[in-house]
């Protein structure tokens, strides 16, 4: 029997509490001698990262035993780290991997001391590297960095730890430092007016003698303004690193240097690839002389091979790509398997798993029911350790036996079915309250199209009232520079299993679908984006699949600028929710972190030169076009989408008399990890939209919205 409810009123298992507490943030598995190890968000404990690992050894999964795709016993994790620290980097304010295991090599200890591995992390407090044992207290091996006025927070930062083998057999740590000290000269000013930061390579001693005396940080690479995937050739006499300069991003252009290593450091070396308009990702050494790398010169981002001898070649040409946007340093996307295999990452819209013989260009995909990896590596034995999600499926830990023939009969790679260690959602609702998504493709008007994914109302035993069409909230995603896969979703469950639908759009300048398309972006933010959002919207209600009446739209970061420029330059919304959006861009560039401080200059146009860009683009200069009601949502502490965004926003409404509301949540940074403040912005969200929109949300506390 179905009963028929009006949209957005029916009532759903699927609580913000639920969303707040009830799953796990996994990040970052790997594998440690014989067991698993990963991080764990706890939202509460206000959102700190532990590192945790598997209670027990984790053994190859038997594809004939029968257990195949069960939960590998015990799944309760160890926790590594104590409370209070937060294993979380502040480089690049993203941040990124901030831990490792370090091998006993590295690490002379006694029999005993053996059992437990030394683990090297940032802190999140304080940003310094410490070095932790199971069960003891985490001890600093970096310095503090002096006071910096500018740096808004430590002066001294780390990030993607990597550990190396230099040419006689000495095992360390390097480590990405982000430094606002400005060295000998002190904190200064640029030439363009910005603070003095310089980012590069450092080895942390392991003994802890750096922590009072920083002349014991030994620098490996010059500075840049930013550098990633330091990698040593396997004799270890070479090094192998990327940098990027203002105003390029890493999706933009990248520089692969190669350098001897001398005494453990690199000189300038030589830039062998990319450049301001290609973008190179993630070099691996395949042996003492060829490097893998991951470039975009084709429009795609494929695999190359980089030699002295030989220079560069494509392994292969696809129209897909086999890296993405590195917002976060420490991002892989392929492991190198032998001197010509490798173990790859590609796809469009979603990610397939496959093997890559380098000397052929031959790639062999692998059954792999996730379609999002965001982690894969596979241990000598066989066992391959698996995180992603599916349309099915929410983000989890996997173990699998990949099969790897050689020889002169060799024959295809193959996998056998994945056996869960950990999920993000051991509470998962039932399914018959979780949405099926469904990637379309929208014709633009001049040819093209764009990407998203629908969501519509879904709640077995529960409809619509006959005649109705659903609200919908268009969901754009942050960067811009991103992309939102085809993944089941809980938070995409709260609305739908309430009678909204949702789609979420990639919009030109999404990644994914080759460089051409995110070019489409280029000195267009604010109108790409918002006429391919628009476009979606008009498609729904075209279709017959969206009450045009009742669209609303929400976002965070960038995607909150999108949300505020849509409902300022358009009417097609009712209402909209923006999350640490951006609402103008002159205050914007002078406000927000060194990582984008210049990206607006691609997406918009050098400053001071296109002034006019900057000021008639802004939502802020537009307020006067708008009618319809807005929720801002902001963390106090956010260094990348200052308070100010929000508040000139805020007031912009309340001058107008704009019914809003406005809401400032302590203590949190670029996007929410405490429990109360997750449960709060989602229950304020469904209210707004339900005085809005015209529904009753049961269960949920009413928000005020104010006009002045």
């Amino acid at each position: 029997m179905v009963t028929t409810l009006p949209y957005g009123s029916w009532p759903s298992p699927i609580s913000a509490e639920l969303l707040a507490t009830g799953g796990t943030r996994l990040g970052a598995p790997r594998l440690v001698d014989d067991a698993v190890w990963w991080t764990e968000g706890i939202a509460t404990e206000g959102g700190r990262q532990a590192i945790v690992r598997s209670a027990g050894p984790v053994a190859l999964p038997d594809p004939w035993d029968g257990t195949a795709g069960a939960e590998q016993a015990p799944t309760d994790p160890v926790t590594v780290l104590p409370a209070p620290f937060n294993a979380r980097s502040r480089v690049h304010e993203y941040g990124g991997a901030s831990w490792t295991v370090v091998p006993p090599a590295a690490t002379p200890a006694t029999a005993t001391e053996r059992t437990s591995p030394l683990v090297v992390f940032v802190n999140f407090e304080d940003q310094r590297v410490h070095a932790v044992r199971e069960g003891e207290q985490p001890r600093p091996l970096s310095p503090v960095g002096p006071e910096v006025e500018t740096a808004h927070g430590p002066s001294l930062r780390w990030a993607d730890p990597t550990v190396v083998t230099l040419a006689d057999g000495t095992q360390e740590v390097w480590w990405i430092c982000e430094d606002h000290t400005g060295g000998d000269q002190g904190p200064r000013l640029d030439a363009d007016g910005a603070p003095h930061i310089e980012r590069y390579v450092a080895t942390v001693p392991l003994d802890g003698s750096a922590a009072e005396d920083p002349s014991a940080v030994r620098r490996v690479t010059p500075a840049s303004r930013f550098v990633a995937h330091p990698r040593v050739s396997p004799d270890g006499s070479k090094v192998a690193w990327l940098s990027w300069e203002h105003p390029q991003m890493p999706w933009d252009g990248t520089e692969l240097h190669v350098a001897t290593l001398m005494a453990g450091s690199a000189g300038i070396g030589e830039v062998v690839l990319g450049g301001a308009e290609t973008s190179v990702l993630q070099p691996e050494w395949l042996d003492d002389h060829r490097l893998l790398i991951i470039s975009d010169a084709s429009g795609w981002w494929n695999p190359w091979v980089w030699s002295a001898a030989d220079g560069a070649r494509q392994v292969l040409e696809l129209d897909q790509e086999f890296a993405g946007a590195m917002w976060a340093l420490g991002t892989t996307w392929y492991q190198v398997l032998d001197a010509d295999r490798a173990l790859v990452q590609y796809g469009r819209a979603a990610t397939g798993l496959g093997v890559l013989r380098v000397s052929t260009g031959e790639l062999t995909p692998l059954s792999c029911p996730l379609t999002h990896l965001t982690a894969a590596e596979l241990r000598a034995d066989g066992l391959l350790l698996l995180a992603g999600s599916s349309p099915t499926e929410f983000p989890a830990i996997h173990t699998a036996l990949l099969d790897l023939p050689t020889g002169p009969e060799e024959t295809s790679p193959s996998l056998s079915p994945l056996r869960l260690l950990r999920s993000s959602r051991a509470d998962a609702p039932s399914r018959a309250v979780l949405p099926i998504g469904e990637s379309i493709e929208v014709p633009l008007d001049g040819g093209g199209v764009v990407h998203a994914i629908i969501y519509r109302p879904h709640q077995e035993g529960l409809a619509g009232r006959e005649g109705d069409l659903p609200p919908f909230i268009a969901r754009v995603h942050g960067g811009p520079t991103g992309h939102v896969p085809p993944v089941l979703s809980l938070p995409t469950a709260y609305y739908t299993s309430r009678g909204l639908g949702v789609v979420d759009v990639n919009y030109g300048g999404s990644t994914g679908y080759g460089r051409e398309y995110r070019n489409r972006l280029r000195g267009q933010w604010g109108v790409v984006d918002v006429h391919d959002t628009v476009a979606v919207m008009e498609h729904l209600v075209a279709q017959g699949i969206a009450d045009g009446r009742r669209l609303a739209i929400e976002g965070g970061s960038a995607g909150g600028w999108t949300t505020l420029a849509c409902l300022t330059r358009t009417d097609t919304f009712a209402a909209g929710a923006s999350s640490f959006g951006v609402a103008e861009l002159e205050r914007f560039r002078l406000d927000t972190h060194d990582f984008e401080s210049r990206y607006i200059d691609g997406l918009v146009g050098p400053y001071p030169e296109r002034r006019d860009l900057y000021v008639e683009r802004a939502p802020l200069s537009h307020v006067e076009e708008l009618e319809v009601p807005v929720l801002l949502l902001q963390g106090d502490e956010d260094r990348i989408v200052p308070p100010s965004q929000s508040e000139l926003f805020r007031d912009a409404l309340a001058a107008k008399g704009i019914p809003h509301a406005y809401l400032l949540f302590e203590g949190e940074q670029h996007g929410f990890r405490k429990a109360t403040s997750i449960i709060r912005a989602t229950d304020a969200t469904l209210s707004f939209y339900g005085q809005v929109l015209g529904f009753s949300p049961p269960c949920v506390p009413v928000i005020e919205l104010e006009r002045d």
